[in-house]
């Protein structure tokens, strides 16, 4: 068993559970690290490093085909005027763009499986071809027990599209207790593309080196479940490497285009931003060298030894605008929360601390660093300002404007099989002063949880938009437990402490 020394929102033992016992990296050693951060290796301070290259892009291959009865079908739902060649044709089409949509590989095959006998040579097939996801287009209720074959039988993730009339309630509720069995019953495709981003998503999961920067200790381990590399790399790695880190032209470029984006700027100087921007580059600096995705780091503790002129902050604000997960505190389980409303839901979200607002009975959520692009990674950044880290009075940290009346997600994954998912609406954005707290603070009123003081979880990663069924379905795919907030208050009168 690797030993680890945690540091995070997490107990040694939870540390522990959260990753396999396997370690990869017994090569690295932390002065081979601390050698690269004085500027002997890796990329130069004046590389200009895309931030596009940082974030994994896997291979995703996936295998799909029509399930029908043998022609002519006499008989039974969807029934004998159900267009089955005109159907097939359109989801044919709308499989394809969906595919040049989200750049997978999807091996469709040419005719429909209508036999026991096509059932067995595809389920053989598959086992060759070992794709990362299966599609299963239902064309008639009496396919049922074909498509729970193939998800028994395959062990892989299996998307089962059951159009509205090839299902009653006995299908979807027995398929729904199929291990790594989605059924998506309805007429929508835009369900269908969600499942195909569950598939990328859980690929992009795997093909993720996270560095967790903090401790001492050079180590490399394996997550469970979701497949992300931890490459745990020393906390002196960091401000090393930012010492190193000269004003250049993109230094200059960044800081620029950071003060002209901001809606004020509030308490930081022009040496803060620069800083901030200095940041930012050693950031990628360290992710190319480390051949990395996503990072977490120490940052509090070092802003606590006084290692370096400027928390992270606007830098991991940079970074998330970009789809590059930058958590805080060297908290995983908050990273990996990240990486889910980014890989699955492309946008950023921000790990915050929860405060109960006990008088209006809202929950507000804050923290000193959040992504811009609210919407999308590919929309424009909501209104921001730029303010100091409230904590040190130090650095740039960014205030975000969140939009009043919008609906927002909570999600943290607790353990590596089981994630909180909350959903309320965004009512105010709470200035400090007269508050106190983080830059970034959002008042939610919370939906179906009677008192905010049940809120679950900490560190809870927040992100724009209603996305419960997403998220609750990217789970029953990947055999992850889902929970939720007790809506009935814990509080209620006649219990005791």
């Amino acid at each position: 068993m690797v030993k680890h020394d945690c540091h995070c929102c997490m107990n040694r033992r939870e540390c522990l559970q959260f990753l396999s016992a396997s370690a990869l990296g017994a090569g690295l050693t932390a002065s081979g690290l601390t050698s690269w951060a004085a500027g002997q290796n890796g990329p130069a301070p004046d590389d200009f490093i895309d931030p596009v290259n940082l974030r994994p892009q896997p291979q995703v291959r996936m295998a799909a085909t029509f399930l029908e009865m043998p022609r002519p079908v006499w008989l039974g739902w969807p029934g004998t005027t159900y267009d089955l060649d005109g159907h097939q044709q359109e989801y044919r089409a709308l499989l394809e763009q969906s595919a040049q949509k989200l750049r997978i590989d999807v091996g469709l095959e040419p005719a429909p499986i209508n036999s026991e006998e096509g059932i067995a040579a595809w389920i053989q097939k598959l086992a060759a071809q070992s794709p990362d996801g299966v599609l299963i287009m239902l064309q008639h209720m009496g396919c049922w027990p074909w498509a729970l074959k193939v998800a028994r039988e395959t062990r892989r993730p299996v998307i089962v599209f059951a159009p509205v009339g090839t299902a009653f309630t006995g299908h979807v509720d027995q398929g729904s207790r199929t291990p790594n069995l989605l059924v998506l019953s309805t007429l929508a495709w835009s369900a269908v593309e969600d499942g195909l981003k569950m598939i990328k998503a859980k690929r992009m999961f795997e093909e993720t080196r996270m560095l967790w920067i903090h401790g001492d200790r050079t180590n490399e381990t394996v997550m469970d479940r979701l497949g992300v590399k931890v490459r745990q790399i020393p906390r002196d790695t960091f401000n090393l490497a930012f010492d190193q880190q000269m004003v250049t032209e993109e230094v200059s470029d960044v800081a620029s285009d950071f003060r002209k984006g901001a809606k004020q700027i509030v308490e930081p100087t022009e040496e803060d931003i620069v800083n901030c921007s200095r940041a930012y580059l050693t950031a990628k600096r360290l992710l190319t060298a480390e051949k990395a995705n996503a990072l977490s780091m120490d940052c509090l503790g070092m802003v606590g030894a006084r290692l370096v002129p400027t928390p992270p902050c606007g830098a991991w604000t940079l970074l998330q605008d970009q789809g590059i997960t930058a958590g805080c505190e060297a908290d995983l389980y908050g990273a990996i929360s990240l990486m889910m409303t980014s890989y699955l839901l492309d946008r950023p979200g921000y790990m915050n601390d929860p405060v109960p607002e006990t008088y209006k009975n809202t929950l507000i959520v804050a923290h000193c660093t959040s992504g811009t692009r609210l919407d999308g990674f590919d929309k424009p950044s909501a209104p921001f300002i730029l303010r100091d880290h409230s904590e040190s009075s130090l650095g740039v940290a960014t205030q975000i404007l969140w939009p009043v009346g919008e609906p927002a997600t909570l999600v943290r994954f607790t353990s590596p099989h089981e994630m909180i998912i909350d959903t309320g609406t965004v009512v105010s954005n709470v200035d400090t002063p007269p508050a106190g707290g983080c830059r970034t603070s959002v008042e939610l009123r919370m939906d179906n949880i009677e008192d905010c003081r049940d809120v679950k979880g900490f560190h809870q990663v927040v992100t724009l938009g209603n996305h419960r069924r997403i998220l609750e379905q990217f789970c029953e795919l990947y055999g992850i437990k889902h929970v939720h907030s007790p809506q009935q208050s814990t509080f209620a009168s006649g219990d005791s402490a």
